[in-house]
């Protein structure tokens, strides 16, 4: 097993995080490349990326401090 498959995902694509909005608020995301996180700073959220895949689910979102 290589180290490319064990290792993980540090980026996300540039063109899924064009693409993504949250669900929320309808606005851009901005990536936390340290956290993994993807971060709706209008509905004062941070969606987790796992694995590579960023998981949009308001439920799983942590909520930002104020």
């Amino acid at each position: 097993m290589s180290d490319d498959q064990t290792a993980p995902r540090s980026d996300i694509d540039p063109k899924l995080l064009a693409a993504l909005i949250c669900p929320m608020s309808r606005t851009p995301l901005r990536y936390d490349r340290q956290a993994q996180e993807l971060i709706s700073e209008r509905a004062g959220l941070a969606y987790p990326i796992r694995e590579g895949v960023p998981i949009m689910l308001p439920d799983e979102a942590r909520k930002l401090d104020p």
